[in-house]
């Protein structure tokens, strides 16, 4: 992929560095996610241990007229990721270059190392496009605040998903839990510790298709609409009080009811169901689908001794990989 970019007379900043490196991670949606679009809150929980890492440099081949910036991907999953997300980073960069006054003709290289799975509702085109927002920054010796990058972010993730509600860009900068609501994050109280178990179905989902579903299925049914988000809310509500008074029991019962809110709706499949009984039946507290549906992955609340379990019902039941998250400590990682 190539596109127009140039860095001629580019001022001489004392912070401006050979090579730029900028990270991300993965993000997952306890509750709020297809609501969060139409104003109602939503609960994201950073996934540290999956990254992306994007290390951008000025291209020895091809300096003159024309410019460009090309993309190197290595890691598990960025092939696809960036394949997807490509018409997102082209108006990304653009953005980026109008915003700080870029001007010439060097070409700009970037590596992109990520972990993230495609199209599982984990955030991985948010990643890239923080990731390589940051990297740009960095290279340029420029100063980004958090809410240049959110702006920047967004502008992909609009291209990548439709309507995008800001959730995911949020969430794959933040340390910690967040509370999001009508472009605004929060940090929520959190009162007990425990795990989440998520466990990728290995079928990717279309966050786009299931946006673009769930509205057309709202606009056949009068009231449809705000029936739906009027009862995520509650059930987001609901998860934020379990979550500050410290009753996992409680935020686990509002974890399953939201799936079968969004199984309801259209945005399951056999797979995720058959997940989602499985962690259930090995005793966990609650679980549901997790992200933009029609595929993709499952979380699980579990307590800690019955995490082994759990995990290995999941792989029983169809899951290829799952990855614990636990909330104690989250907040505390390197990112």
């Amino acid at each position: 992929m190539t596109l127009p970019i140039t860095a001629e007379g580019l001022p001489e900043s004392p912070r401006a560095h050979s090579v730029g490196i900028g990270r991300a991670h993965a993000k997952v949606i306890l509750l709020g996610e297809h609501a969060v679009v139409y104003g109602a809150p939503a609960l994201a929980l950073p996934v540290p241990q999956l990254t992306v890492t994007a290390s951008a440099g000025w291209s020895s081949h091809g300096s003159g007229g024309q410019g460009g910036l090309s993309f190197t991907m290595t890691g598990s999953a960025s092939r696809a990721l960036v394949t997807q997300a490509s018409d997102g980073l082209r108006r990304l960069t653009e953005e980026f270059v109008a915003r700080m006054g870029v001007t010439g003709g060097r070409s700009l290289e970037v590596i992109l190392d990520g972990a993230v799975p495609h199209g599982r509702g984990l955030g991985s085109s948010a990643a890239v496009s923080r990731a390589v927002v940051f990297a740009l920054a960095d290279l340029l010796g420029r100063e980004l605040t958090e809410s240049m990058a959110f702006e920047l972010v967004q502008t992909a993730e609009n291209v990548a998903h439709g309507r995008a509600s800001g959730v995911d860009a949020m969430a794959v900068g933040a340390p910690g839990p967040l509370l999001f609501q009508a472009g605004r994050a929060t940090e929520p109280a959190i009162g007990c510790d425990g795990l989440f178990i998520i466990a990728d179905s290995g079928v990717p989902g279309s966050t786009k298709e299931a946006v673009a579903m769930l509205r057309a299925g709202f606009a056949q049914r009068a009231g449809a609409q705000d029936r739906f988000v009027g009862r995520a809310s509650e059930l987001t509500e609901a998860g934020r009080r379990a979550l500050a008074d410290g009753d996992p029991g409680e935020l686990g019962s509002r974890l399953t009811d939201y799936h079968e809110l969004l199984r309801a709706a259209g945005l399951s499949t056999e797979r995720i169901d058959t997940l989602v009984e499985a962690a259930l039946e090995a005793g966990s507290l609650g679980a549901k689908i997790t992200g933009g549906g029609l595929g993709g992955c499952v979380i699980a609340q579990t307590r800690p001794e019955q995490a082994r379990e759990v995990t290995r019902r999941l792989h029983e039941a169809g899951a290829v990989q799952t990855w614990v998250v636990p909330l104690k400590g989250l907040g505390n990682h390197a990112h």
